[in-house]
């Protein structure tokens, strides 16, 4: 097997985990800053038993700055989990993936209004082609705005958490020589003192099988599904990692289908092949642009760090 095949299969693998993650938050049966606090708990002694299996730790590369820079993501990251599972109840698990999946056009607008990267005005086109994508898929009506409810702030929630996600890429955008494995180890550790105190343990009298789904949160759809992603960045060409991306959002449709009965309308559905199409424009286009230095494997830390902002967008 090539190094591009194994990628493949290791990437693909993980985005099939990923779209299962909203049936593990909804089994859990616990409110989202409990499911949240558990998955970092669980994730960071996942992430921290392989780092420390590596022997990662002896040769972090952090400096104190982008140390800062790796704790100022995790908190982005850690309150973007909390609205995305908020977003799950207010809407379904379907909705709330393909909103969330507008995350890339939020890091070119944050990267223009930021850092003035260059806004072409390609990019303002295919960005405006997602949003009315995303105006199909959200299937909000007039008598909603009127009305407020449940699903129009579930709708709000996910388009929240995706801009936190691209505040989150941009920020360990500018952290080098440092390993992804070690930044989203930070990331996990920084939200256990940071959800501590919205944590409600009082609500968590479940049974056995409720404390199976959040560990499997943590130790899989932490631990062990970032660890086949960053293998899978370090052999994969941008444009492959980007369209593999998409099986998320399609794992995640058809397990909330199969599991929930829910679907998408027509009407909805039409709008998810604007967005599929506006996100993989917009970040090869951010790519090319960027013209990154070929990935291997066999480049050391170094090589690691530049993949830990992929083009996919995990949860």
């Amino acid at each position: 097997m090539t190094p591009e095949h194994k990628g493949t299969a290791q990437l693909t693998t993980a985005m099939m985990l990923s779209g299962t993650l909203g049936v593990f938050v909804v089994e859990s049966g616990a409110p989202p800053f409990d499911v949240v606090f558990f998955r970092v708990l669980f994730g960071a002694l996942a992430l921290g038993g392989y780092v420390i299996a590596r022997g990662w730790l002896r040769d972090h590369g952090f400096t104190p700055r982008t140390l800062g820079l790796a704790v100022l993501g995790g908190v982005f990251i850690v309150f973007n989990w909390v609205l995305l599972f908020q977003s799950y109840e207010n809407t379904s698990i379907s909705v709330a993936t393909v909103v969330y999946h507008t995350q890339p056009f939020y890091v070119v607008l944050l990267g223009a209004l930021l850092f003035r990267e260059r806004l072409t005005a390609a990019r303002v086109g295919w960005i405006a082609v997602a949003f009315a994508g995303l105006i199909l898929v959200s299937g909000v009506t007039p008598a909603d705005f009127t009305g407020g409810g449940a699903y129009l702030t579930g709708i709000g929630q996910a388009l929240l958490a995706a801009l936190l996600y691209g505040l989150s890429t941009l920020v360990t955008k500018r952290i080098s020589g440092v390993r992804p494995h070690l930044i989203a180890l930070v990331q996990v550790l920084v939200g256990i003192p940071l959800l501590l105190p919205f944590a409600d343990f009082g609500a968590m009298r479940g049974t056995g099988w409720d404390w199976g789904w959040l560990a499997g949160l943590g130790l899989v759809h932490t631990g062990v599904m970032y660890v086949l992603m960053y293998a899978a960045y370090a052999q994969l060409p941008t444009a492959k990692i980007a369209v593999l991306a998409f099986v998320y959002p399609a794992v995640a449709m058809v397990m909330d289908w199969a599991v929930y009965g829910h679907h998408i309308g027509l009407v909805q559905a039409l709008g998810v092949p604007l967005i599929v199409t506006a996100s993989l424009k917009v970040t090869l286009a951010r790519s090319r642009a960027a013209a990154p230095a070929p990935r291997t494997a066999g480049h050391g830390k170094e090589a690691a760090s530049r993949t830990a902002t992929p083009a996919a967008c995990e949860a």
